[in-house]
């Protein structure tokens, strides 16, 4: 049936395929081997009954930010409007996720966060505004030998878009949201420039640890003029602090990696089941989350979840977002390794100054929130009707509401 909806929506899917290549979003999660469904922005929102997964559902299907301005706001926690996961995952602290993004533009350079809150009580049904974050992981700016930079979210590119985080292994077992974030900088050098793109995720982990760290209300995890969030990357920076809160003493830091997929899971709807499924999780070989990388056909293919129901499933790679149509059949052999695209120089252009433009020489045009100009910029410099080409700083132009 889900099958059947999934085709008819696919006309849907192909008209959005435009605003997904603004931005990104997160596709799916791996734990030792498993691959988890996340929410599908294109397809899930117009569904009657979608699949109950483990992330938290949000009817953001332009891919947009959070800007500053909304730190007060409810939006920065899971992102806009979202509402809590109606399923999760089991995890044992010590396990290391895998989160698979869509292609994410090498324009938008900025850190990459991890955090879990927990729930004391189903994350299915927690108010996410009583939720107090622990930040677990933070990479920002790697080296700043050449403006603007190699950030975080460069690494998380060359890992074939994809990010590694450790559950840390002392924490007390529970049910937790895991709060997964990539800050975008390319406009931050003036207040409400920076972009967040928070998403979310409901684990139940196991283990014997105990410790309970104190965390931080989603809308206190950062300020508008904080550190970290008004920043000129586009100036020569001797250092940078992540933003947020002090991470936590028992995170555990891991080299980025992409997780071989050896089985297809579903997450656990409820808790009558939960401990069936993590003994199930735990007979999966760990190795699976080693430095072994799935086999893709370029950096911006990712794995995606067969339709069907069969509890037998082969790996289908599905170029994001423009070949929606095109299906490339993976032989689930053992996976090779392979080397990180590495991130593309940008060729030389010279763009307009003005402080917002529409007009094109080329006839293209660019979609909402997408690129519109900037120095070394070759695209389209016209946006779609309704968006106005705003002029950020000199490197970069961006596409927004008229």
């Amino acid at each position: 049936m889900r099958q059947a909806q999934s085709l008819s929506l696919l006309t849907t899917a192909l008209l959005s395929a435009t605003r997904v290549a603004a931005h990104g979003h997160v596709t799916n999660l791996v734990v030792n081997g498993v691959y988890y469904e996340g929410f599908d922005i294109n397809t899930f929102p117009y569904e009657s009954d979608p699949p109950k997964v483990a992330a938290w559902t949000t009817p953001n299907t332009g891919n947009g930010f959070i800007s500053p301005s909304e730190y007060g706001s409810a939006d920065i926690i899971c992102h806009e409007n979202a509402t809590n996961a109606q399923a999760h995952v089991v995890v044992a602290a010590g396990d290391k996720i895998n989160i698979q993004w869509t292609a994410w533009p090498d324009s938008h350079h900025g850190p990459v966060l991890d955090y879990l809150a927990r729930c004391d009580g189903e994350c299915e049904t927690v108010d996410k505004t009583t939720l107090e974050f622990f930040k677990i992981d933070g990479v920002g700016l790697l080296n700043d030998t050449t403006v603007p930079g190699t950030w975080g979210d460069d690494e998380l590119i060359a890992n074939n878009n994809s990010w590694l985080v450790e559950i840390p292994p002392t924490i007390a077992p529970g049910n937790y949201v895991l709060r997964h974030e990539i800050i975008a900088l390319h406009s931050a050098g003036t207040e409400d420039g920076a972009q967040n793109y928070p998403q979310c995720f409901n684990l139940q982990i196991t283990g014997t640890g105990t410790d309970q760290p104190a965390g931080t209300l989603g809308t206190k995890l950062y300020t508008e003029d904080g550190a970290g969030i008004v920043v000129n990357i586009y100036d020569s920076l001797s250092t940078y602090t992540v933003p947020g809160p002090t991470q936590y003493s028992g995170a555990v830091s891991v080299s980025q990696s992409t997780s071989a997929i050896t089985s297809t899971g579903t997450a656990v709807v409820g808790s009558s089941s939960a401990v069936a499924t993590s003994a199930a999780v735990a007979t999966t070989s760990a190795a699976a989350t080693t430095a072994a990388a799935v086999s893709s056909p370029d950096a911006n293919t990712q794995i995606a979840q067969p339709s069907s129901s069969s509890s037998s499933y082969s790996q289908i790679a599905v170029q994001v977002p423009s070949s929606w149509t095109t299906l490339v059949t993976v032989t689930p052999a053992a996976p090779a390794a392979t080397t990180p695209a590495a991130v593309p120089e940008p060729q030389t252009s010279s763009v307009s100054s003005g402080a917002t433009t529409t007009s094109s020489s080329s006839g293209a045009t660019q979609s909402l929130y997408g690129q519109c100009g900037g120095i070394n910029w070759t695209g389209a410099t016209s946006c779609v009707e309704g968006a106005t080409c705003h002029h950020y700083n000199p490197y970069y132009y961006q596409c927004i509401s008229a």
